[in-house]
């Protein structure tokens, strides 16, 4: 069954082939040509499709658009842009100055009428009309990170967050803006997995904007008999079989605590202390600890490298939703494992006599060369093998120096504890006051997480609120945190939100101790986490199985089906079960909430009731964003 991410990836190699399907015979011998994106275009492509991969499909260069560039001639130029005022002045320039022979033009996002009139203006003032083959609306403007989840934007990413949808003084214009940008990016994925889908959401929130609107819009689309995008033929019912997706829209505003949530898995920390973004972190070339003191000595900056993670690292693929440790442990077995293929080859070399030791040797080539073909045959992937044992290293080192530094380990425990309502061994000032405890932000999330999941009197506020000042937290985001909580009480009271479970000690490291290990974990805590749902997940099964009454938080979310006639928001009674979901979340998602429903879903998976679930937010925002723009929001009401 196609992911979201083969469907992109499709279109945009069709694309690249000059919008023709590819067959084998154009694979075998690719036209030559170039591609001009915009950063909004470069976005998109490079999760998708490596330097490698464009090259075989003959893209000989690819250039940014508002870069200096050379006239090509002769090489047809695949340009993959938004159709801004600023591109679209830049192709004509192009134009102008007569720099390809052949044009293809693909929007990223459907080009307005009054755009295209402008372009193809500017096409006859610089006489090149018949140099433009094509024009193109391509429905790509969203960025596929995994098989199942995507988010809107990255690049300017600022203009879909949290802020900006919360802000105090946002227009009325500004946030039809904002709300339009969404419905968009969630219409161009619907396209795009050729599917439409059922809405729920819930009432007055920027989920309920986004869902009316895009109701609207693919109502509007399925009743436009010449331009409707759903009209496939029966061979192509979509990615989701002849059973119609649910989709999930909700509103950051209902689970403030995960976002600011320390973690434990893998690639949710690599986002969370390395900044992961559009899969790639980038790391110390030597991160480890003598080194940063050697630099710290010298004032020399440390060498920096990118490291890319994606579906082709197979270890990568395998471990991102692991617990530490576990990563750490992987990463050992596998150096253990290249060694000992190492040693293989080394000693077929000696057998052979390779390393000139002596002429006798040779007499043996005829037993060993199957030996060494088999050996030599193996090289390359013996030699990628290492590559990637090298880079996970550096970045598990990375953060395990992070881990070590914040006490991160300790923090994901306690909030953990507050989250699952376990009482704390120590009274939370006391943790708050140790000075060896991790940095004031890790201090300030705990605290937010802490007031969130707990009843805190004023006077434990106040208290507590003099403690973080004390240890010199920034007290900014405090005063939104409270106005937020007295709006949702009326919301949060009839469930516990976070079930979780807590977490258990296990109290060894069994080969990470070891002298033997270039991971020494000691003073790290080895935790295991019991499966618990977050509360996106919750709602999202509660919705996927049609439970309703008995005082479930999900009875009064709307019901949309933009394939009937008139909306109606009353769910159908007797409604079947979904099997797919899309849950997009309004306002800023995290790998945490992912890895969530990833496992949700493994869980599900024995009795095959629910088969797959896509998740996408506006942007990706880790924890220390997050908390930036909670401190912008009380920065305003404390201004007020």
């Amino acid at each position: 069954m196609a992911t979201l991410k083969d469907r992109q990836i499709n279109a945009i190699k069709q694309m690249l082939n000059l919008n023709q399907p590819i067959t084998k015979a154009i694979s075998a011998e690719p036209v030559w040509k170039l591609l001009i994106y915009d950063r909004v275009g470069q976005d998109i492509i490079s999760p998708l499709i490596s330097i490698r991969e464009l090259r075989e499909m003959g893209i000989t260069l690819h250039i940014q658009l508002h870069s200096d560039r050379d006239s090509i001639p002769d090489v047809p130029a695949i340009y993959f842009c938004a159709a801004t005022e600023e591109n679209l002045g830049r192709i004509a320039q192009d134009f102008q100055n007569g720099l390809y022979d052949v044009y293809h033009l693909n929007f990223i996002a459907p080009i307005s009428r009054q755009r295209l009139e402008d372009l193809a203006a500017a096409a006859l003032q610089a006489g090149c009309v018949a140099n433009i083959h094509k024009v193109y609306d391509q429905y790509l403007n969203f960025i596929t990170l995994e098989d199942d989840m995507f988010v809107l934007k990255h690049q300017n990413s600022d203009a879909l967050s949290y802020y900006a949808i919360n802000r105090a003084n946002t227009e009325d214009v500004e946030m039809e803006n904002i709300m339009d940008s969404i419905v968009d990016s969630l219409f161009a994925v619907f396209v795009t997995l050729g599917t439409v889908p059922i809405i729920r959401c819930p009432k007055n929130s920027a989920a309920e904007m986004v869902a009316r609107k895009l109701e609207k819009k693919l109502r509007e689309n399925l009743w436009d008999a010449r331009n409707n995008l759903f009209h496939m033929d029966a061979t192509q019912t979509g990615a989701f079989s002849f059973q119609r997706p649910l989709l999930v829209l909700l509103d950051r505003t209902i689970d403030m605590a995960t976002p600011l949530h320390h973690t434990w898995t893998y690639q949710a920390l690599a986002h969370d202390v390395l900044e992961l973004a559009l899969n790639r972190v980038v790391v110390e070339e030597d991160p480890s600890a003598d080194q940063q003191q050697q630099y710290g000595a010298t004032g020399a900056k440390p060498k920096m490298k990118a490291c890319d993670l994606d579906a082709r690292d197979r270890f990568w693929c395998t471990h991102k939703g692991s617990p530490f440790p576990t990563v750490a442990e992987a990463i050992q077995e596998e150096l253990e494992q290249y060694r000992s293929s190492e040693e293989e080859i080394k000693k077929l070399k000696t057998t052979m006599g390779i390393d000139g030791e002596s002429d006798a040797a040779f007499s043996m080539v005829n037993d060993n060369t199957a030996k060494l073909t088999s050996a030599v045959n193996s090289l390359p992937q013996l030699l990628e093998k290492k590559r990637l044992i090298d880079m996970h290293t550096k970045i598990a080192t990375s953060i395990l120096n992070y881990i070590k530094s914040r006490r991160l380990d300790s923090f994901f425990e306690l909030e953990e504890k507050i989250m699952s309502k376990q009482a704390l061994d120590r009274a939370l000032s006391e943790v708050l006051k140790d000075p060896e405890f991790g940095l004031p932000e890790d201090k300030m999330r705990l605290f937010i997480i802490y007031y969130i999941c707990s009843n805190v009197s004023d006077g434990e506020f106040k208290r507590i609120e003099e403690t973080l000042r004390e240890c010199g937290c920034d007290l900014s985001p405090l005063p939104y945190i409270q106005r937020w909580k007295s709006i949702m009480k009326s919301t949060l009271t009839n469930s516990n939100q976070y079930e979780g479970s807590g977490t258990k000690t296990v109290s060894m490291f069994s080969k990470l101790v070891s002298q033997g290990s270039s991971f020494v974990m000691e003073g790290v805590k080895n935790l295991v986490v019991k499966r618990h749902n977050l509360p996106v997940t919750k709602i999202t099964e509660q919705l996927m199985e049609c439970r309703s009454g008995g005082g479930s938080e999900v009875d009064d979310y709307l019901y949309l089906d933009p394939k009937l006639l008139k909306g109606s928001d009353v769910v159908p009674k007797n409604r079947a079960p979904f099997q797919d979901a899309i849950v997009f979340v309004v306002g800023g998602g995290n790998y945490i909430e992912y890895q969530n429903l990833v496992d949700f879903i493994k869980s599900k998976q024995s009795t095959n009731s629910i088969r797959r679930i896509i998740y996408g937010a506006s942007t990706l925002t880790n924890a220390k964003q997050f908390l930036k723009q909670l401190s912008l929001l009380g920065q305003e009401i404390g201004g007020v």
